[in-house]
């Protein structure tokens, strides 16, 4: 008999909890403060932050602000009381959910209370244990934690190398097979946007080959929500196979610079998740304010295409200023933006520092165990509120701590985050 308190004291916090005594308020939770934009507080120094998926600057846009705080002092936080289908169901929640629907060109949408709770709840939902589910080998963790349920129902699922279509195909062969052996139905899941290396799912690929095979799809647009296609209606307008996507799944989180999420689908599979997505049903409905809100969001996205517009404005400058300085940036093709250096988590640990301390730059950082030894990754998270001067300093920066990197510089031991250099 081991005693669970006794285990996990061992086990020093786990693979990226063992640091915690030296990155704890620096590298992990650290301490943002201030107005929500380009220029925040960190431990008291102004700096110029890349490591918010405020996209489109909504966060503290003066008519969102207003309709938060208006929501809040007509209903309070609490209203409505109960789930939604008890007693917590309100003609603002459904109003919400027809625009949503119509935005991303679906006949109907359910709001959910959480994006990442919702991937999870929406794949034990729809798939069964003779149902047979193939996905992206870089798929978000909400979706693995939903794979670990199906495999618990006893389900088989088949992984395809990332992007890789011809390994896609070939899981769809298998995943056929078995699913007819076994009585069951076959879905892919896949996101839209890749949200660390900023690369597309191959959604056109995908929906061209319901020529072959009998499959459903599930996409997760959290990134792509607000940011990609003509209308801002995701990576499915994008590629203009919204037809071809059977279920639509989208993010307040990120764009809309709020919580809570979305599904949209045929009316019948929507009535069938609201009516059994346990997750919703035995959860208080979506507070008042987050749906009058993400309401004034929605508004603002369709009615202002220019945020949109300066996104990529910044987005096309970084990432063209990045690879005409010689960085990898990956093969992002969003405003997700990448930064790959080679080095070992001491390096990296010494850049951020470094970015921080003397050149008063905040983005996040990658490293082993989430990638593999040797690899960095800096992620930058371009906005609608970012300037072309910000981008300027950026790059700057980024080639100062790219020398001292190249000259050996940063490959000392890991400081203690609580004092930094």
């Amino acid at each position: 008999m081991v005693d669970i308190f006794e285990r996990i004291k061992k086990d020093a916090g786990g693979p990226i909890g063992q640091y915690q005594k030296l990155s704890h308020g620096y590298y992990s939770f650290p301490k943002l403060e201030g107005p929500i934009g380009p220029r925040m507080l960190f431990r008291g120094k102004m700096m110029l932050n890349w490591s918010l998926n405020n996209y489109l600057g909504l966060a503290n846009h003066p008519e969102v602000m207003a309709a938060d705080a208006e929501a809040a002092r007509e209903f309070g936080m609490a209203a409505p009381m109960g789930a939604r289908m008890i007693s917590g169901q309100t003609k603002y929640h459904e109003e919400l959910e027809r625009r949503l629907a119509a935005f991303v060109h679906k006949p109907d949408a359910f709001l959910l209370n959480f994006g990442y709770q919702g991937m999870v709840s929406i794949i034990d939902c729809l798939a069964t244990a003779r149902d047979v589910i193939v996905y992206d080998s870089e798929a978000h963790a909400c979706i693995i934690d939903g794979l670990l349920i199906h495999k618990a129902k006893g389900g088989k699922r088949f992984v395809y190398h990332h992007n890789d279509m011809a390994k896609c195909r070939t899981m769809l062969e298998r995943a056929s097979r078995l699913a007819e052996k076994q009585g069951g139905g076959v879905l892919l899941i896949t996101e839209g946007v890749f949200g660390m290396k900023g690369d597309l799912g191959k959604l056109d690929e995908i929906v061209a080959m319901k020529k072959d095979f009998d499959f459903r799809i599930l996409v997760d647009d959290a990134h792509g929500l607000g940011t990609m296609g003509r209308t801002g209606a995701g990576t499915p307008e994008h590629f203009g196979v919204e037809e071809g996507i059977d279920v639509h799944f989208g993010t307040f989180a990120k764009s809309f610079a709020g919580i809570g999420a979305f599904v949209a689908s045929d009316p019948d599979i929507v009535n069938f998740l609201r009516y059994n997505m346990r997750s919703q049903l035995y959860a208080k409905s979506l507070p008042m304010p987050m749906v009058k809100g993400a309401m004034k969001r929605l508004e603002l996205i369709q009615t202002h295409p220019e945020y949109r517009e300066k996104l990529w404005t910044i987005v096309r400058a970084l990432q063209k200023g990045f690879v005409e300085a010689g960085f990898d940036i990956g093969v992002t093709q969003s405003p997700v933006t990448p930064v790959y250096m080679k080095g070992g988590v001491e390096d990296a640990t010494n850049i951020v520092v470094d970015l921080r301390e003397n050149h008063n730059l905040f983005c996040s950082v990658v490293v082993y165990p989430v990638i593999p030894k040797g690899e960095i990754i800096l992620r930058i998270i371009p906005t609608a509120v970012h300037t072309l001067e910000d981008v300027e300093y950026t790059l700057n920066a980024f080639k100062a701590c790219r020398g001292k990197l190249e000259a050996g510089e940063y490959h000392k031991p890991i400081q203690n985050m609580a004092d930094p250099m």
